[in-house]
């Protein structure tokens, strides 16, 4: 306001700035004297009036927020339409079954000999607080798990160098998914300057080198993202409950050691079943078109859903809470307060066709 006051006054000052040295020159025109109506052409000695300054131009501003775009618009994805999802899906496929790019399903027993089950689910659990406190995307976590769990595979490692790997690993996944990746040294701060900036590095590049410099592979999320789209094909707009309630399953899986010897895309097609269930227990959750997209039959997905739903119901009365707090969240509609029938009827398990 006193900006605003500020210029009309210096404003008003210009003009009497201007008017007394009009005055000065030409004092007949500036008292008022009558002057013939003839133009300023005819008569040189006629000054015209200096044209009033131009009125600055006001823009308005929308205030309300722009309405999201419509459900149809959203499907335009290129990932998601039918011209390409199944290219792109046989794509992703062959690359999750790559030998290389997968871990063994059994390192605990066979590579590794300190290391226990509840030690991986520890440092799992730390990293979904990690990845909360520097905003990373999700897909920076499942690249994260996977780089830890491949390196595992092939090194056997300490308790005392297991977080060493999965904060290097974590700064190797954001590196490749976000747009911009904390410091080195927010890396340290994190794990309290238990380990140098040079430990770190070198982690690092032991990582690097053993994943050959090759740090894209589908993770669990990436075929999720394109089962809900197929999973919602009746909805008139997105259910962001059965979204949420997809992604927290998933995440869960995350935990359990056993759930590695799954293939990601199985993972993501039990997460969704099993979250459909949830929601609607009287509707067989994997509907022909999931079973046509995903490629597989229910009964195929049986082990799976059966430890992920068991991880939902907590039977094992784990304490690693950090993903069910994260989605208790409002932002996440609550999802982790959903419970699930304890039993799932074996005729989900049969194979659709035969229902």
């Amino acid at each position: 306001m006193a900006i605003m006051k500020m210029r009309v006054c210096s404003k008003k000052r210009a003009a009497e700035e201007l008017k007394q040295k009009i005055a000065r020159v030409f004092p007949t025109i500036s008292n008022g004297a009558n002057v013939s109506p003839q133009s300023s052409d005819d008569d040189p000695s006629i000054v015209p009036k200096p044209p009033p300054p131009p009125k600055r131009r006001r823009f308005a501003i929308r205030t309300d927020p722009p309405s999201p775009p419509p459900f149809d618009v959203i499907d335009n994805d290129p990932h998601i339409c039918d011209a390409f999802v199944h290219d792109v899906y046989n794509y992703l496929s062959s690359m999750e079954v790559d030998r290389e790019k997968r871990p063994l399903p059994d390192y605990m027993k066979s590579v590794q000999n300190e290391l226990t089950e509840s030690m991986r689910g520890s440092v799992v659990d730390w990293l979904v607080t990690v990845v909360e406190i520097f905003c990373f995307i999700t897909d920076t976590l499942y690249l994260t798990v996977s780089y830890i769990d491949r390196f595992l595979s092939k090194h056997a490692m300490n308790e005392e160098n297991l977080q060493l790997l999965a904060v290097s690993s974590m700064r190797l996944a954001s590196r490749y998914e976000e747009i911009r990746s904390s410091h080195v040294w927010h890396f340290c701060h994190i794990t309290n300057k238990t380990y140098t900036k040079e430990k770190l590095m070198k982690m690092e590049d032991d990582v690097l080198q053993f994943l050959k410099y090759e740090l894209g592979n589908p993770t669990t999320h990436t075929f999720l993202s394109i089962f809900i789209k197929i999973s919602q094909e009746d909805c008139e707009k997105p259910d962001m409950k059965l979204e949420f309630l997809s992604n927290y399953l998933a995440e869960l899986s995350l935990l359990d050691y056993e759930c590695v010897r799954f293939l990601p895309s199985m993972v993501a097609a039990s997460a969704i079943f099993l979250a459909r269930f949830t929601i609607n227990p009287e509707v067989h959750p994997l509907s022909p078109a999931l079973q046509n997209y995903t490629g597989y039959q229910p009964s195929v997905l049986k082990d799976c859903v059966l430890a992920i739903h068991d991880l939902q119901l907590n039977r094992n009365e784990s304490s690693l809470n950090a993903i069910k707090d994260k989605y208790l969240q409002q932002k996440f509609r609550c999802v982790a307060q959903l419970s699930s029938p304890s039993e799932i009827p074996a005729a989900y398990f049969e194979d659709v066709k035969k229902l």
